[in-house]
């Protein structure tokens, strides 16, 4: 409806027409009245729908859709509850991004890169609509947050000044860019302490934030937004801003304390670990990381119980929801190595691409979510390249690995190098060589067996002279939910907003495009045959099917369908290949790189007819797995 924007034009109009010379002031009564007279007002009311019934209020692990009084939106099936208290964050443009300084106004139509807003605030989730990189990003988005204190007993009441005053958790902004090829950028990671609206008049107040980059960045600023927060109902008592300063003063004063108290516990632990051995020193303990503000955080707290409410179902279907998210080292500017930077979890989910860490990271969370006994090892690849993954202990004392990056897993029998030479031992299939720690959101053990050789190692975690445990209290005073107010809150995971059948012909259509495209080029003719096209569906599930359980089903019909398909005398191939994007063009690109693609594409012979297949396999957070098929069928001439 875009009421802000013909609300403002008539008010302008207004103020030109009403406003005599001699009249310095204009009422609210006034106002109103233009408004009602040109129709606003009822418009309005009629796109309001309000929600009386409760039944169907969601589980609180499902992220809340954005309420938003904004431009292009119309307010649809707001559940606005009258007993709760909203605190109405708007985004009024922004200012100084000056990467985009000399970046052309876009034409219409014209696809241009975009930025996204991303906020998480208790269990609530909300994203602004994409607005054109400029140095001034016309950013107008308004997002109603719920606040509101879970603890026994403040269930039904609406939260009072005092009792907001003590929800510490901050708003936790992310900004995303998005190329015109559809890839992602983190640009900035900012967490907005709302709590000042509290102390001021009128319950609003507005701020203007300053946005600074990430990773090497972090000292640099990229931008500043324009915020206003109001709070509706408006709160009948407003505190004097020296309460508000003082308590977050006080907030802050504690979580430093808890902070300095875990760094002299952690270094001790340290002195004490390298005493065991001197060659320790090279081991990949790790106990701190930064994160992509260049914050060094305990490694804990980047683990937390996560459980993925109905959107995943099980734990091997998470390892794929994992596998799907894309892969990317952190960026650094000029060569060297690898720079460092773990994400906190809402800037990986949004990005929808991490490193290894980021990967392993939310596995063991998700994984301890559905209560299994997970940890997250900190270790190197062959060459000694660092790398981490995941492992689960089992009640018998298997011991799993499980590869975040391509949902694989492994069971572990170590290698007893005391055996005599000729005895036989168990082949290593994993790719891990080394262990240097392992962690989850309650436990931080060192490794101080005598080699660090995964392939040797006993995953006897209750041993100590095995593994050196850090004090589970100490973990608990920075890392528990709530311990300290600089901890980022988990966001909960949010279902995809991608249709996979859209989707699929989509690329399907694009494929097909460039393919006859390709062989015009060769100067080959190209005939589709749809129903081959559809007889490659039931092996492509199959391939997703095996990839999520690791068994694999229905390929006896693939194949007999396929016999029945091609007459005698005619030879098929089929080319099936992954990709977790949705560009077509690129995926045709690496298909080509492939001698066996290039050959079903570029068949030459008689009686050709092709076939492809796009399957996109939705999981949450808009990551997908997007299999294809490329098939041709001729008539063998010798």
């Amino acid at each position: 409806m875009d009421v802000h924007g013909r609300i403002r034009e008539i008010l302008a109009e207004t103020i030109r027409e009403e406003l005599a010379p001699d009249q310095q002031h204009l009422s609210t009564e006034d106002l109103i009245k233009a408004l009602r007279r040109r129709g606003i007002i009822d418009d309005v009311m009629k796109e309001l729908n309000f929600v009386t019934d409760n039944v169907d209020q969601e589980l609180p692990s499902s992220p809340q859709q954005p309420i938003c009084f904004d431009r292009q939106s119309t307010l649809k099936k707001t559940n606005i509850d009258p007993t709760r208290r909203y605190l109405y964050l708007q985004v009024l443009g922004g200012k100084a991004f000056l990467e985009h300084l000399q970046e052309p106004e876009p034409l219409p139509g014209q696809v241009c890169s975009t930025f996204t807003l991303c906020l998480h605030y208790r269990n609530q989730r909300f994203r602004s609509k994409p607005v054109p990189c400029a140095c001034e990003p016309d950013f107008h988005d308004g997002f109603l947050l719920e606040v509101h204190r879970e603890s026994l007993g403040d269930g039904t009441r609406m939260a009072d000044s005092t009792t907001m005053l003590s929800i510490s958790d901050p708003i936790h902004m992310v900004l995303i860019k998005t190329d015109i090829f559809g890839e992602t950028t983190l640009v900035a990671s900012y967490f907005l302490e709302w709590r000042s609206v509290l102390g001021s008049e009128n319950g609003m107040t507005s701020l203007t934030v300053e946005l600074m980059g990430v990773g090497t960045e972090s000292k640099v600023s990229v931008g500043i937004l324009n915020i206003k927060l109001e709070m509706y109902p408006p709160v009948n008592q407003t505190l004097s801003q020296e309460v508000v300063n003082t308590q977050l003063a006080l907030e802050r004063q504690k979580t430093a304390e808890k902070e300095r108290l875990f760094l002299v516990y952690a270094k001790q632990w340290w002195r004490e670990y390298l005493q065991i051995r001197p060659s320790h020193n090279s081991r990949l303990v790790k106990i701190f990381a930064q994160d992509e503000n260049g914050i060094n955080r305990p490694v804990c707290s980047y683990v937390k119980p996560l459980r993925a409410g109905r959107l995943l179902d099980t734990p091997r279907q998470a390892a794929r929801f994992v596998n799907v998210l894309g892969y990317e080292r952190a960026p650094v500017i000029g060569g060297g190595g690898k720079q460092e930077q773990w994400c906190t979890l809402l800037a990986f989910l949004c990005r929808n691409k991490g490193d290894c860490e980021d990967h392993a990271n939310l596995l063991c969370s998700l994984l301890l979510g559905y209560g299994l006994e997970a940890f997250v090892c900190v270790g190197t690849k062959a060459k000694g390249v660092p790398h981490a993954w995941v492992m689960t202990c089992g009640t018998d004392g298997t011991i799993t690995f499980w590869e975040s990056l391509t949902g694989h897993r492994y069971i572990h029998k170590p290698v007893n190098p005391d055996e005599p030479p000729l005895a036989e031992q168990p082949k290593p299939l994993y790719p891990y060589r080394t262990i240097g720690c392992v962690f989850n959101h309650q436990m931080f053990l060192g490794n101080c067996q005598p080699s660090d050789a995964v392939e040797t190692c006993v995953f006897d975690l209750n041993d100590e002279s095995k593994w050196k445990p850090m004090s589970e209290e100490a973990i608990k005073s920075v890392c528990a939910p709530g311990a300290t107010t600089s901890l980022p809150p988990f966001p909960p995971l949010c279902a995809s907003t991608i249709d996979a059948s859209v989707a699929s012909n989509e690329i399907e259509m694009q494929l097909r495009l460039l393919v006859s495209e390709h062989r015009k080029d060769l100067g080959l003719t190209t005939v589709w045959e749809d129903q081959l096209s559809y007889l490659l569906s039931p092996a492509l599930a199959s391939y997703e099917f095996e990839r999520t359980t690791s068994i694999s089903a229905g390929n006896e019909e693939f194949q007999d369908a396929i016999r029945r398909a091609v007459p005698d005398g005619h030879t098929f191939k089929g080319f099936p290949i992954h990709f977790v994007y949705r560009n077509a063009r690129r995926a045709f690109a690496t298909c080509l790189r492939s001698p066996f693609c290039e050959e079903i594409i570029c068949c030459r012979g008689d009686q050709v007819r092709l076939a492809v297949r796009v399957r996109v396999f939705t999981y949450p957070e808009s990551a997908c797995a997007v299999w294809i098929m490329f098939a041709c069928k001729y008539r063998s001439v010798l």
